[in-house]
């Protein structure tokens, strides 16, 4: 899910670029701004990332370990505060863009992640915050009070918020640093860089040190981590340009709504004269007028008698809206099936990380005889596998595609062949938890919970690597195909799709094992004794009903832009 913060920052760049480029300004030179800037954002967005990773990589072994929460609720926890920081950074980009601007947005919830940090920090070293530690599985274990249950999660909820809050909002504040797309490209190419190599170093020696030497030293440097880029970023202040917010771009979609209902009892066959334009976009427009679905819609631009303001002039409001206006609503609501298919990929990725993640605890983890992978250091190789497969698509496979076929490889074909890949990844899980089943019965492993499977974890870097490869092709799609159908004033909104997918589809997926539990009993605590196998068959047939939508969606939908002559463009373009 990490592949993605490229092109979702980056869509949300091309939509300022764009803007000016098309109504002739040129960039104004200012005194902030510029490269001065860039040691300050990136170092802040080292230490929010390790921050981030720090504590959500190895949030299920927390759990577990430290509030003896029952495997299966961990994982439902877990997918629940996934999905809130998937939602967050929607809310955060609202905020930045309609009210306060990036900065406030940015030192806010960097001090709102702090505090989450210190409360992870005091949860582990004082002991009346936590219940007192048991064995793993073990049916004497003491649940923890409900004082520690909401301390756990007040600090989930702060850590989560500072997430969600930070993440896509400083690239936004960084990428306004820069007038020349070409300087916007190489700051996105080190943040890039800088996530990667960031959870890369939480995922791996900051888990190890959480599992290995301790948890309050693990938050403890993610708290200090925090603390350097907060300052780092404040000390930046006099240098940023700070970009005045621009309205919320969801207000005239719904003033469409509105004026479409209070029109509905006028009736008539109209044409492009009886339809509002607005004063600038009457060349641009009316060409094309209106499209023939979502006729509805069209009578928000229906101009009347009440519309005539009393200097006989007409203008914008709740009863009136151009057809402009009216077409970017008609955009989104064509798009909006195409787009549900994620929900349920996304729901498979949530069930599928998170019972990864439990496996890995129950199976033999050494590498040798002194190293041990923490369970939590697993999902690093899904992230690897989904930063190798975009770097091969984009540099080799998409060239190639396109010399063999003389065609570009549409984000509708990238976001089927991720649904293919996907499912291909549960299939391989469903027959390695097969495998380990087998391995427990053999060696009588069964009612004893906190024991070893003996059998390789590493067999879990099959389907990790799997699933990874499919989130390389299916989200960078899905990102390239909002963006370019979004109309131009919603291009900021088009790149927080995704993560309102992925925060619907991790909310749903402790829904959905609930009722497969409940139904079948296949996810005890102790998996040991449970049948995850069932549970990724299942899986697996949700993802292949969901492909089956999925291609019955993309047959019915057209694009709005013509890819091939976009591409002929950008390839004329000086």
């Amino acid at each position: 899910m990490e592949g993605m913060e490229l092109q979702k920052i980056e869509g949300r760049l091309s939509d300022r670029t764009t803007s000016n480029e098309e109504g002739g300004e040129a960039p104004k030179k200012s005194k902030q701004g510029g490269w001065i800037t860039f040691p300050f954002i990136i170092g802040t967005m080292t230490g929010l990332s390790l921050v981030a990773g720090g504590w959500a990589s190895n949030l299920i072994v927390y759990l577990i370990t430290e509030y003896n929460v029952k495997s299966i609720t961990a994982t439902k926890i877990n997918n629940i505060v996934l999905g809130c920081y998937s939602l967050f950074p929607v809310v955060g980009a609202i905020i930045a863009d309609s009210f306060l601007g990036s900065f406030p947005v940015v030192a806010i919830f960097s001090f709102v992640s702090l505090l989450g940090m210190i409360m992870f920090t005091l949860s582990t070293t004082i002991h009346s915050l936590r219940p007192a530690r048991c064995v793993i599985g073990s049916s004497m274990c003491e649940a923890p009070s409900n004082v520690q249950y909401a301390v756990l999660y007040m600090t989930l909820g702060l850590a989560s918020l500072g997430l969600g809050g930070t993440r896509f909002t400083i690239a936004s504040l960084g990428a306004e640093q820069f007038d020349k797309t070409k300087d916007q490209g190489i700051f996105f190419n080190w943040y890039f860089f800088t996530l990667y190599f960031a959870n890369l170093i939480s995922f791996s020696v900051i888990v190890y040190i959480e599992d290995n030497v301790g948890w309050g030293l693990g938050f403890g440097i993610c708290a200090i981590a925090n603390v350097i880029g907060l300052a780092l970023f404040l000390l930046g202040k006099p240098f940023y340009r700070q970009v005045k917010p621009k309205g919320s771009p969801f207000t005239s979609l719904a003033r469409v709504m509105v004026a479409a209902i209070r029109k509905r009892k006028i009736l008539g066959t109209f044409g492009s004269p009886d339809y509002y334009f607005g004063t600038t976009g009457v060349l641009k427009m009316e060409a094309g007028a209106s499209t023939k679905s979502l006729r509805f819609l069209n009578r928000a631009a229906l101009i009347t008698e009440g519309d005539k303001q009393l200097d006989g002039s007409y203008t914008g409001s709740w009863t009136l809206c151009t057809i402009e206006e009216v077409e970017d609503l008609k955009t989104i609501i064509r798009i909006i099936p195409v787009w549900s298919t994620g929900i349920f990929l996304s729901v498979t990725i949530g069930i599928f990380s998170s019972l990864t993640t439990l496996q890995a605890l129950t199976m033999n983890r050494h590498l040798g005889p002194h190293f041990k992978i923490p369970a939590g250091s697993f999902l690093l190789f899904n992230l690897l596998a989904t930063a190798v497969s975009i770097f091969i698509i984009d540099r080799f496979l998409i060239p190639t595609w396109k010399n063999l076929t003389r065609r570009t490889l549409t984000p509708l074909q990238r976001i089927g062949i991720g649904h293919i890949i996907n499912i291909l990844g549960l299939v391989s899980s469903a027959l390695i938890e097969i495998r380990r089943l087998h391995v427990v019965q053999t060696h009588s492993r069964i009612d004893q919970p906190g024991l070893v499977v003996p059998m390789s974890a590493m067999w879990l870097v099959v389907p990790l690597s799997i699933m990874g490869i499919g989130e390389g092709f299916h989200f960078p799609g899905s990102i390239a195909l909002y963006y370019q159908e979004f109309p131009m004033s919603l291009k900021s909104t088009s790149t927080t799709m995704v993560s309102l997918l992925l925060a619907i589809g991790l909310y749903l997926s402790p829904a959905i094992m609930d009722l497969v539990d409940q139904i079948t009993g296949w996810l005890p605590d102790d998996i040991n004794d449970g049948r995850l196998d069932n549970v990724y068959w299942v899986l697996v047939v949700i993802g292949v009903v969901n492909f089956g939508y999925y291609l019955i969606c993309a047959k019915y939908f057209k694009y709005q832009q013509n890819v091939e002559e976009n591409d002929r463009h950008s390839e004329l373009a000086p």
